[in-house]
C-alpha cells in the first residue's frame, strides 16, 4: 500500500482555508488564529516600510480591525493572505503619510536591544528606497511569487523583476562598499 505524503505548503494553505471560513460565520477564536498566523509576516512588511516598531505596531493593529470588519468581503478565502497583505500596505502609507508633516529627524526612535542582533540587516534594508525594499521583504521574507507581488501592489511584474534585481544590486553594492 502506498502513502501520499501532502507538501507541508498545501497543508498549510488548506488549514488556512478553514480558518477564513470560520472567521468569515465570524468565529473570533478563528480569526485570532488567523492573525497568529501571519504576524511575523505582517510585522516585516509593516517594518520594511514604516522602518520604526511603534509605527508598525499602530498599522498592524488598524491592519487587524480592518480585516475582522471587511472579511465578509474577501471574494475567494484562497487569497487572503494577498487581501491582507495589500490592506497592511495601504495602512503603512496611510499612517506614514499622515505622520510625515509632523516627523522631525530628531525623533527617530532607536532601534530596541532586542533588535541588535539583525540591526545591520535593518540598516541594508533601510538603506534602499522604499520600492525596492518592499519589493525586497515580499519576495525574499514573505516568499511571494513575482506575479503576486504585482498583484498585491498593482504594478506590472516586469516592474517587480526589475527592481527586484535593482535591490539586490544595491544591496550587494552597500555590503562591498560598506556604505
Amino acid at each position: 500500500m502506498e502513502t501520499t505524503e501532502i507538501h507541508p505548503e498545501t497543508e498549510r494553505n488548506g488549514f488556512e482555508q478553514q480558518l477564513v471560513a470560520r472567521a468569515k460565520s465570524r468565529d473570533p477564536d478563528a480569526f485570532v488564529s488567523l492573525m497568529q498566523l501571519h504576524a511575523k509576516r505582517m510585522y516585516r512588511v509593516a517594518l520594511a516600510i514604516l522602518l520604526n516598531d511603534e509605527d508598525t505596531a499602530d498599522a498592524i493593529q488598524d491592519t487587524i480591525l480592518t480585516c475582522w470588519e471587511k472579511l465578509h468581503s474577501l471574494r475567494d478565502d484562497r487569497y487572503f493572505s494577498t487581501w491582507m497583505t495589500r490592506i497592511l500596505i495601504r495602512k503603512c502609507y496611510d499612517l506614514r503619510n499622515a505622520r510625515r508633516h509632523d516627523a522631525d529627524l530628531e525623533e527617530i526612535p532607536e532601534p530596541a536591544a532586542e533588535d541588535h542582533y539583525n540591526l545591520e540587516l535593518k540598516e541594508a534594508l533601510a538603506s534602499l528606497d522604499e520600492k525596492y525594499r518592499v519589493i525586497m521583504v515580499l519576495f525574499y521574507a514573505e516568499g511571494y511569487r513575482t506575479d503576486e507581488i504585482a498583484e498585491i501592489l498593482r504594478i506590472p511584474k516586469s516592474t517587480v523583476q526589475t527592481r527586484l534585481q535593482r535591490g539586490r544590486e544595491k544591496l550587494a553594492r552597500y555590503y562591498r562598499d560598506g556604505e
